[in-house]
């Protein structure tokens, strides 16, 4: 007999599943096997493109500044996210019912880190990129000391929050309180979960609103005193389209698994949420692997060393046309913005 106010830390993982009424297979089921193999697929391309990334920047010294040593804070944070989903699958489905409370909140723990850690990454570079833009940079002059405070913070922000569950919140002495999709926790921490990340993306979109109609007004003013030119309204363009990739996946690798954990942590008992929990934090997981491609595969500069360092064979090719390279005024789907004022360069700044 359930006592409330009781604590259940001698029950087994079949007990708090139970209580929760999510089911707690003994076989492995087609589905399991559907979502294991996709989930196995997702973590090893999460994995290798995440440390393609880092090693590219760690080995082109162009890419020592603060900008990109923020994306490989989201590298990092991403290949966090793939050894995380990884461990996942491999204590999944039957495989759940023999873990011990603590490896159970160990696997959870895991996940929650990396993907926060991952999302509070893709705030900080938005937070970077409007200081640049605003200050007519190419790159923010941000002190690296700083930079180096500012990624301490993502993580300790990200260890916290992944951590809590297991020492407080959670619902092992309050079983009324437990969460359906995660029978350990409480609703509470999921719908902090949730809310925090729905913040993170309105922060995000207001930086980027306001970066792109600061673009547009001083691409506008410009046109005014030179004969217009093509390249303004191509500018102006490519500047929509990098905000809306950027906006865009997040919307749809997050929104999806930000909705079942709201309603799952508001306590709707009419909404089947375990019927799509799985599939939807596969589809968040492959933020990590889409971030890669948004923030770092559309660099020019970073295909360039992707290149070099995939093809050794090409090394002094590839380092003899690096060094040749110039900057121009547009890089794949990078918006570079160079915007005279008086005759000087105003801003040359990478979204």
């Amino acid at each position: 007999m359930v006592t409330m106010g009781q604590c259940y830390y001698n029950e087994t993982i079949g007990f708090f599943y139970n209580n929760s009424g999510k089911e707690l297979s003994s076989h492995w089921r087609p589905k399991d096997v559907v979502v294991v193999a996709l989930g196995l697929t997702v973590s090893v391309l999460v994995l290798l493109t995440n440390l393609l990334v880092i090693a590219a920047i760690a080995s082109n010294r162009r890419f020592h500044q603060p900008i990109y040593y923020l994306l490989g804070n989201l590298a990092a944070a991403d290949l966090f996210a793939g050894v995380a989903y990884l461990f996942l699958m491999f204590h999944t489905g039957p495989r759940t019912a023999r873990l011990s409370l603590d490896g159970w909140f160990v696997r959870q723990g895991l996940l929650d880190t990396s993907l926060t850690a991952s999302v509070a990454t893709l705030l900080a570079i938005a937070v970077e990129r409007h200081r640049s833009v605003m200050a007519v940079q190419l790159h923010s002059r941000l002190p690296r000391g700083r930079v180096v405070l500012l990624i301490v913070g993502v993580w300790v922000a990200a260890l916290g929050l992944g951590l809590l569950p297991a020492h407080s919140w959670h619902c092992l002495c309050a079983l009324d309180r437990c969460s359906r999709m995660a029978p350990l926790l409480s609703r509470s921490y999921l719908a902090v979960w949730a809310l925090s990340s729905l913040l993170v993306f309105l922060l995000m979109v207001a930086v980027y609103t306001r970066i792109f109609f600061y673009v547009r007004r001083r691409v506008q003013r410009m046109a005014e005193h030179v004969s217009c030119h093509p390249r303004y309204r191509e500018t102006t363009l490519s500047l929509v389209k990098t905000v809306v990739i950027i906006l865009g996946a997040f919307v749809v690798c997050w929104t999806p698994g930000q909705v079942v954990l709201l309603l799952d942590g508001l306590g709707c008992k009419s909404c089947n949420v375990l019927a799509v929990e799985k599939y939807f934090l596969l589809l968040a997981e492959a933020n990590s692997l889409v971030n890669a491609v948004v923030y770092s595969c559309r660099d020019a500069e970073m295909r360039r060393t992707f290149r070099r360092l995939l093809c050794g064979l090409c090394l002094r090719r590839s380092t003899h046309e690096s060094a040749r390279y110039a900057p121009s005024t547009r890089t794949g789907a990078s918006t570079r913005i160079m915007l005279p004022e008086n005759g000087h360069p105003l801003m040359d700044s990478t979204l």
